[in-house]
């Protein structure tokens, strides 16, 4: 999944940075209210993480103006944790969730895993149960079969993403767009190789192959 971060606060964004990449997630950071405005309506991100406090423009303005444009991106709005009235705009403005300063980074992590679930009509349970899989995003791993399997980073972010839509048609372009940051494109040939890795310990069935269009997981079941 791939997140745009807007936070101008650089202690601050490095940490969530860390942390939002050991959780799996390709993450682009911006600082500034400009910035943010062109690139969440121009790139396909899963969610963006939005602090309302910005240089440039602010984050309320930003954010209204995506809802504008029709972006229907899940938002989570950072803000003081005091600042009650800016938690009310936002949320009247379009965001989907808020979360005071200072915030442990847990809460931020527990929070997008709701709300990227949300958005991709999932429950919220421990785990992505999907297709006779489940996935434990905590410890990145996957259970089929009653047997426990571990994954690579890579094979973990690939596999949460066809869990997340089972069934649809994903080429490998959108595949790169949705796994990568701005800043890391792969090889053409690296989702193959990762998919071949899934199909080498889960089962050469639970993705489908469509010659000149892309994949599509159909899981245990399917």
């Amino acid at each position: 999944m791939r997140l745009l971060l807007v936070e101008d606060h650089v202690p601050l964004a490095d940490e969530l940075l860390a942390g939002l990449t050991r959780q799996g997630y390709a993450v682009d950071w911006l600082a500034d209210g400009r910035d943010a405005a062109y690139h969440g309506l121009s790139e396909p991100y899963d969610l963006i993480i939005l602090d309302l406090g910005l240089p440039g423009r602010p984050g309320l303005e930003v954010l209204r103006e995506w809802r504008t444009q029709g972006l229907s991106t899940p938002v989570l709005i950072l803000t003081a944790r005091d600042s009650w009235a800016e938690r009310i705009e936002g949320l009247k403005a379009g965001a989907d969730d808020y979360l005071g300063k200072p915030f442990h980074p847990d809460e931020l992590f527990l929070r997008l895993q709701a709300l990227l679930r949300r958005a991709h009509g999932k429950d919220n349970s421990p785990q992505l149960d999907v297709a006779g899989l489940q996935l434990d995003e905590s410890r990145q791993c996957v259970s089929a079969r009653g047997e426990v399997i571990e994954l690579t980073a890579a094979e973990f972010r690939l596999l949460r993403y066809f869990m997340l839509k089972p069934d649809s048609l994903l080429s490998k372009s959108h595949l790169s767009e949705h796994l990568y940051d701005g800043e890391n494109e792969p090889d053409s040939n690296v989702i193959e190789v990762h998919v071949n890795h899934l199909r080498r310990k889960l089962g050469k069935n639970i993705i489908e192959t469509r010659r000149g269009q892309g994949y599509r997981f159909v899981g245990l079941s399917g």
